[in-house]
Protein backbone atom coordinates (compact mmCIF):
# COMPACT_ATOMS: atom_id res chain seq x y z
CA UNK A 1 0.00 0.00 0.00
CA UNK A 2 1.58 3.44 -1.29
CA UNK A 3 1.26 6.27 1.15
CA UNK A 4 3.90 8.88 0.66
CA UNK A 5 6.10 10.84 4.17
CA UNK A 6 5.39 7.48 6.44
CA UNK A 7 8.48 8.65 8.53
CA UNK A 8 6.46 11.98 9.29
CA UNK A 9 3.11 10.18 9.78
CA UNK A 10 5.01 7.56 12.43
CA UNK A 11 6.55 10.47 14.21
CA UNK A 12 3.36 12.44 14.29
CA UNK A 13 1.79 9.01 15.46
CA UNK A 14 3.76 8.35 18.29
CA UNK A 15 3.99 12.08 19.54
CA UNK A 16 0.14 11.32 19.47
CA UNK A 17 0.09 8.33 21.63
CA UNK A 18 3.29 9.23 24.07
CA UNK A 19 0.67 11.76 24.95
CA UNK A 20 -2.25 10.04 25.12
CA UNK A 21 -1.14 7.49 27.65
CA UNK A 22 1.11 9.79 29.16
CA UNK A 23 -0.78 9.54 32.67
CA UNK A 24 -1.80 6.04 32.34
CA UNK A 25 -0.47 3.30 35.37
CA UNK A 26 -3.16 0.21 34.61
CA UNK A 27 -0.38 -1.70 32.30
CA UNK A 28 -1.72 0.17 29.09
CA UNK A 29 0.55 3.07 29.05
CA UNK A 30 2.63 4.59 26.69
CA UNK A 31 5.55 1.44 27.08
CA UNK A 32 3.62 -1.26 26.61
CA UNK A 33 2.27 0.35 23.24
CA UNK A 34 6.14 0.93 22.80
CA UNK A 35 6.93 -2.94 23.23
CA UNK A 36 4.00 -4.19 20.71
CA UNK A 37 5.23 -1.66 17.94
CA UNK A 38 9.25 -3.24 18.37
CA UNK A 39 7.68 -6.64 18.74
CA UNK A 40 5.30 -6.26 15.75
CA UNK A 41 7.83 -5.16 13.77
CA UNK A 42 10.32 -8.06 14.58
CA UNK A 43 7.69 -10.50 13.69
CA UNK A 44 7.07 -8.92 10.31
CA UNK A 45 10.46 -9.02 9.55
CA UNK A 46 11.53 -12.66 10.68
CA UNK A 47 8.08 -13.54 8.99
CA UNK A 48 8.86 -11.49 6.10
CA UNK A 49 4.72 -10.97 5.66
CA UNK A 50 2.50 -7.94 5.38
CA UNK A 51 2.54 -4.32 5.33
CA UNK A 52 5.31 -2.97 7.48
CA UNK A 53 3.86 0.36 7.14
CA UNK A 54 0.42 -0.28 8.37
CA UNK A 55 1.95 -2.92 10.90
CA UNK A 56 3.52 -0.22 12.73
CA UNK A 57 0.60 2.06 12.53
CA UNK A 58 -2.19 -0.26 13.72
CA UNK A 59 0.40 -1.20 16.71
CA UNK A 60 0.96 2.73 17.82
CA UNK A 61 -3.07 3.15 17.48
CA UNK A 62 -4.36 -0.76 18.65
CA UNK A 63 -5.04 0.85 22.52
CA UNK A 64 -6.29 4.67 22.05
CA UNK A 65 -9.79 2.99 21.74
CA UNK A 66 -9.79 0.30 23.86
CA UNK A 67 -12.91 -0.08 25.36
CA UNK A 68 -11.23 -1.36 28.93
CA UNK A 69 -9.75 2.64 28.85
CA UNK A 70 -12.18 4.18 27.33
CA UNK A 71 -15.44 2.47 28.17
CA UNK A 72 -16.86 2.68 24.43
CA UNK A 73 -16.71 0.62 21.57
CA UNK A 74 -16.05 3.04 18.85
CA UNK A 75 -12.58 4.00 17.64
CA UNK A 76 -13.64 7.62 17.79
CA UNK A 77 -9.80 9.11 18.74
CA UNK A 78 -8.42 6.54 16.06
CA UNK A 79 -10.29 7.83 13.36
CA UNK A 80 -10.12 11.32 14.42
CA UNK A 81 -6.41 11.17 14.11
CA UNK A 82 -6.06 9.42 11.04
CA UNK A 83 -8.62 12.03 9.40
CA UNK A 84 -6.36 14.51 10.43
CA UNK A 85 -3.23 13.12 8.61
CA UNK A 86 -5.59 12.63 5.21
CA UNK A 87 -5.68 9.24 5.17
CA UNK A 88 -8.21 7.51 2.70
CA UNK A 89 -11.17 6.38 4.19
CA UNK A 90 -10.24 2.68 2.52
CA UNK A 91 -7.04 2.80 4.57
CA UNK A 92 -9.12 3.95 7.58
CA UNK A 93 -11.33 1.34 7.61
CA UNK A 94 -8.54 -1.48 6.75
CA UNK A 95 -6.47 0.19 9.99
CA UNK A 96 -9.96 0.33 12.06
CA UNK A 97 -10.91 -3.36 11.28
CA UNK A 98 -7.33 -4.89 11.79
CA UNK A 99 -7.94 -2.69 15.50
CA UNK A 100 -10.75 -3.93 15.89
CA UNK A 101 -9.49 -7.83 15.55
CA UNK A 102 -6.36 -7.87 17.90
CA UNK A 103 -8.34 -7.73 21.47
CA UNK A 104 -8.83 -10.84 23.40
CA UNK A 105 -12.56 -11.94 23.69
CA UNK A 106 -12.89 -15.21 25.79
CA UNK A 107 -11.63 -18.19 25.93
CA UNK A 108 -14.00 -19.59 24.35
CA UNK A 109 -14.42 -17.28 21.56
CA UNK A 110 -13.09 -17.48 18.04
CA UNK A 111 -11.48 -14.89 15.99
CA UNK A 112 -11.01 -15.75 12.13
CA UNK A 113 -10.40 -14.11 9.04
CA UNK A 114 -7.57 -11.30 10.05
CA UNK A 115 -5.74 -9.77 7.49
CA UNK A 116 -1.71 -10.69 8.49
CA UNK A 117 -1.33 -6.93 9.40
CA UNK A 118 -3.85 -7.90 12.61
CA UNK A 119 -2.29 -11.35 13.10
CA UNK A 120 0.82 -9.96 13.79
CA UNK A 121 0.06 -6.91 15.58
CA UNK A 122 -2.29 -9.27 18.01
CA UNK A 123 0.41 -11.48 18.44
CA UNK A 124 3.17 -9.03 19.97
CA UNK A 125 0.20 -7.69 21.92
CA UNK A 126 -0.38 -11.14 23.09
CA UNK A 127 2.85 -11.75 24.16
CA UNK A 128 3.29 -8.55 26.35
CA UNK A 129 0.34 -9.52 28.17
CA UNK A 130 2.52 -13.01 29.11
CA UNK A 131 6.24 -13.32 30.72
CA UNK A 132 6.83 -11.34 33.30
CA UNK A 133 6.00 -8.11 31.79
CA UNK A 134 2.57 -9.60 31.68
CA UNK A 135 2.28 -10.41 35.24
CA UNK A 136 3.47 -6.99 36.03
CA UNK A 137 0.55 -5.92 34.02
CA UNK A 138 -1.87 -8.08 35.26
CA UNK A 139 -1.28 -7.05 38.39
CA UNK A 140 -1.58 -3.46 37.66
CA UNK A 141 -4.23 -3.22 35.59
CA UNK A 142 -6.29 -5.62 38.86
CA UNK A 143 -5.49 -3.11 41.15
CA UNK A 144 -6.40 0.19 38.82
CA UNK A 145 -10.29 -1.86 38.53
CA UNK A 146 -9.98 -2.54 42.69
CA UNK A 147 -9.83 -6.51 42.02
CA UNK A 148 -8.49 -8.89 44.24
CA UNK A 149 -5.19 -10.54 44.20
CA UNK A 150 -7.12 -13.89 44.73
CA UNK A 151 -10.08 -15.79 46.41
CA UNK A 152 -9.46 -19.30 47.71
CA UNK A 153 -12.24 -21.51 46.11
CA UNK A 154 -13.37 -18.60 43.40
CA UNK A 155 -13.11 -20.96 40.21
CA UNK A 156 -12.02 -19.37 36.49
CA UNK A 157 -14.53 -18.59 34.02
CA UNK A 158 -13.98 -19.51 30.97
CA UNK A 159 -16.29 -16.76 28.85
CA UNK A 160 -18.40 -17.89 25.73
CA UNK A 161 -18.87 -13.97 24.66
CA UNK A 162 -16.84 -10.71 24.74
CA UNK A 163 -19.55 -9.42 26.49
CA UNK A 164 -19.23 -11.99 29.05
CA UNK A 165 -15.12 -11.17 28.86
CA UNK A 166 -14.97 -7.40 29.39
CA UNK A 167 -18.05 -7.49 32.34
CA UNK A 168 -15.84 -10.32 34.56
CA UNK A 169 -15.59 -8.75 38.05
CA UNK A 170 -13.05 -12.17 38.61
CA UNK A 171 -9.88 -12.20 41.00
CA UNK A 172 -6.52 -11.56 38.84
CA UNK A 173 -4.95 -15.22 39.79
CA UNK A 174 -8.57 -15.73 37.64
CA UNK A 175 -7.72 -13.79 35.47
CA UNK A 176 -4.33 -15.80 34.77
CA UNK A 177 -6.56 -18.92 33.95
CA UNK A 178 -9.04 -17.31 31.78
CA UNK A 179 -6.88 -15.49 29.66
CA UNK A 180 -2.81 -15.55 30.44
CA UNK A 181 -2.10 -19.32 30.22
CA UNK A 182 -4.21 -19.63 26.99
CA UNK A 183 -2.64 -17.27 24.53
CA UNK A 184 0.40 -19.91 24.34
CA UNK A 185 -1.57 -21.20 21.85
CA UNK A 186 -3.43 -18.56 20.36
CA UNK A 187 -0.31 -16.84 18.56
CA UNK A 188 -0.31 -16.89 15.21
CA UNK A 189 2.62 -16.85 14.05
CA UNK A 190 5.90 -19.29 14.32
CA UNK A 191 7.72 -16.35 15.21
CA UNK A 192 5.83 -15.47 18.09
CA UNK A 193 4.81 -18.91 19.21
CA UNK A 194 8.94 -19.71 19.85
CA UNK A 195 8.74 -16.41 21.98
CA UNK A 196 5.22 -17.74 23.96
CA UNK A 197 6.83 -20.72 25.23
CA UNK A 198 9.43 -19.15 27.24
CA UNK A 199 7.18 -16.68 28.75
CA UNK A 200 4.47 -18.99 29.51
CA UNK A 201 7.14 -21.17 31.22
CA UNK A 202 7.88 -18.42 33.40
CA UNK A 203 4.01 -17.76 34.07
CA UNK A 204 3.69 -21.24 35.21
CA UNK A 205 6.36 -20.72 37.45
CA UNK A 206 5.44 -17.78 39.15
CA UNK A 207 1.87 -19.55 40.27
CA UNK A 208 3.70 -22.19 41.51
CA UNK A 209 5.03 -20.32 43.76
CA UNK A 210 2.56 -17.70 44.30
CA UNK A 211 0.47 -21.15 45.80
CA UNK A 212 3.01 -22.69 47.65
CA UNK A 213 3.59 -19.18 49.42
CA UNK A 214 -0.49 -18.38 49.65
CA UNK A 215 -0.76 -22.03 51.23
CA UNK A 216 2.65 -21.50 53.78
CA UNK A 217 1.51 -22.33 57.03
CA UNK A 218 4.46 -21.61 59.44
Amino acid sequence: MEIKNQRSILKKTTAFVQNYFSTNTDGHDWWHTFRVWQLAIEIAKKEKKGDLFLIEIISLLHDVDDFKITGKTELINTITFLNELKFDPSVIEKICNDINGISYKGANTITSDLSIECQIVQDADRLDAIGAIGIARAFAYGGSKNRPLYIPGDKPIFHNTYIEYKNSKGSTINHFYEKLLLLKDKMNTKSAKTIANKRHKFIEKYLEHFFNEWNTTD
